[in-house]
C-alpha cells in the first residue's frame, strides 16, 4: 500500500499477546524511527527500553502509588484537563472503548480497572520511555522533536507487525520510572510507548479513533 493508506491503517493497540519482542526487532524499529525530523539535526532525544522485571516493578509502583492517592508527578508542566472540542474527542474515543469492552457508565469497578491498565502500560511486554536532557529547557523545540520520534516509532512498529499505544499514564509517577529504569535525574521523561504484538481477540483493539476533516483545522493562504 502507499504511505497514505499505511498511515491510515495504523491504530492504537491496548491489548497485547504475552509474546516477547526481541531486542533486535526493537532496534529495527528505532533504526527506522530515528530518521524523524530533528531541528538543526540536534537529535535531542534519548530512549530507555524496558521489559521483564524492570517493567514489572514500574507497573507495581505506578499501581501502588495511584491506588494510594499519590498525586501525579510529571517531569514538566502539562495541561491535563482539556476543554471544548478537544475534550469532546477524548470523550468520543472513551465511549468507543467502553462500549466494546462492555464497561457501563455506572460500573465504577470496571472503569477503575480500565484506568489502571493505563498505569500498568496496558500490560505490554515492552515500554519505550522517551526522555531529554533537562539542560535543554525551556524545551518546546526538543519536545516537538520527541513527538516526531514517537510518531516514527509507532509507524515503524506497525510496519513490523507490532502494535503501540502512546501512554501518558505509564509515566505519571515519574519518580517510579526514574528509579526502576535507572533514568538519571538530569533527564526529563517526556512520554512512554507501550509496545508488543497485538492480541486480535482483545475487544479494544477493534477501536480506531477518528480524525477531523481538514477544513476544521487547515487554513490555506495564497492559493
Amino acid at each position: 500500500m502507499n504511505f497514505a493508506e499505511f498511515a491510515a491503517s495504523r491504530k492504537s493497540v491496548r491489548g497485547f499477546k504475552k509474546q516477547a519482542v526481541s531486542k533486535e526487532t526493537i532496534d529495527a524499529v528505532i533504526n527506522a524511527a530515528k530518521w524523524a525530523p530533528s531541528s538543526y539535526n540536534t537529535q535531542t532525544w534519548k530512549i530507555h527500553v524496558v521489559t521483564g522485571a524492570v517493567l514489572d516493578k514500574i507497573r507495581e509502583g505506578n499501581t501502588q502509588n495511584t491506588l494510594a492517592g499519590k498525586p501525579h508527578v510529571r517531569d514538566f508542566p502539562y495541561k491535563e484537563d482539556y476543554q471544548g472540542v478537544h475534550r469532546q474527542r477524548q470523550i468520543d474515543v472513551a465511549v468507543q472503548l467502553f462500549d466494546v469492552m462492555g464497561i457501563g457508565r455506572e460500573d465504577k469497578q470496571k472503569r477503575m480497572d480500565w484506568m489502571m491498565r493505563g498505569f500498568r502500560q496496558f500490560d505490554a511486554p515492552v515500554s519505550l520511555v522517551l526522555t531529554y536532557e533537562k539542560s535543554l529547557e525551556p524545551a518546546g523545540i526538543t519536545q516537538f522533536g520527541l513527538g516526531s520520534l514517537a510518531y516514527g516509532i509507532v509507524l515503524a512498529a506497525w510496519d513490523l507487525g507490532l502494535g503501540c499505544v502512546i501512554n501518558g499514564q505509564g509515566i505519571m509517577q515519574s519518580d517510579v520510572v526514574h528509579q526502576h529504569a535507572q533514568i538519571p535525574d538530569n533527564e526529563a521523561i517526556m512520554i512512554c510507548i507501550a509496545m508488543g504484538y497485538p492480541d486480535d481477540d482483545f475487544p479494544a483493539n477493534e477501536v480506531r479513533s477518528t480524525r477531523a476533516d481538514n477544513q476544521e483545522f487547515v487554513t490555506y493562504h495564497g492559493f
